[in-house]
C-alpha cells in the first residue's frame, strides 16, 4: 500500500499549479517569477472524503483576510505585511515589482507575496505597488502564513 501511495505521489497524474512569486533578491530588490507547485500527496482531506491531490505550500496559515479594492485603487510602494497567498476571487488586479515587472491577474490565478526586507531604490521605492485593473473592483482573498526567513530566491520548495 505504501508503495502504491509513493507511486501516486510521483506519477504522471500528479498536478502542477502555476503561481507568481513576489520575492526579494540578495540586493533588496523585489522581483516576480512564474513558479509551479508540485509537492502534492494523493490522500483524503477528511474521513469519508474521496482522495484528491493535496498541497500545503508556504507553511501553516496564520489568518485569512478578504479585501475589496475599489475601481481605480492603487496601493503605492509597500511590502507585503506577512508572507501571503493572494487569490483573486473577482475582478482584475496588478502587481509591479522594483525590477519593473508588472503582472496582471484575475480569478483562478495565484500570487505568493514574499517581498519583505526590500531596500529603497534611488527613488525611494521598496516592495511593490498594486492596484485594480479595469473599471470594476477586485475582490482578493489573502491567506497569510507563518513568517519564515526570506530565502532570497524565487519559488517555494516543492
Amino acid at each position: 500500500m505504501e508503495a502504491d501511495r509513493k507511486s501516486q505521489n510521483s506519477g504522471p497524474d500528479s498536478p502542477e499549479v502555476p503561481y507568481w512569486h513576489v520575492w526579494t533578491d540578495e540586493n533588496g530588490v523585489s522581483r516576480q517569477d512564474r513558479c509551479r507547485m508540485s509537492d502534492f500527496q494523493f490522500a483524503s482531506v477528511s474521513s469519508g472524503a474521496a482522495p484528491s491531490w493535496i498541497g500545503r505550500p508556504g507553511g501553516p496559515a496564520a489568518r485569512v483576510i478578504v479585501l475589496v479594492l475599489p475601481a481605480g485603487w492603487v496601493g503605492e510602494w509597500h511590502e507585503n505585511p506577512e508572507p501571503q497567498w493572494i487569490v483573486p476571487l473577482s475582478g482584475r488586479w496588478f502587481v509591479e515589482t522594483m525590477d519593473g515587472t508588472r503582472v496582471e491577474m484575475g480569478p483562478g490565478e495565484l500570487s505568493f507575496g514574499n517581498d519583505q526586507k526590500t531596500r529603497p531604490d534611488e527613488e525611494g521605492k521598496r516592495g511593490h505597488r498594486s492596484g485594480t485593473v479595469g473599471g470594476g473592483p477586485a475582490v482578493l482573498m489573502l491567506v497569510q502564513v507563518e513568517r519564515r526567513s526570506n530565502s532570497g530566491s524565487p519559488c517555494l520548495p516543492g
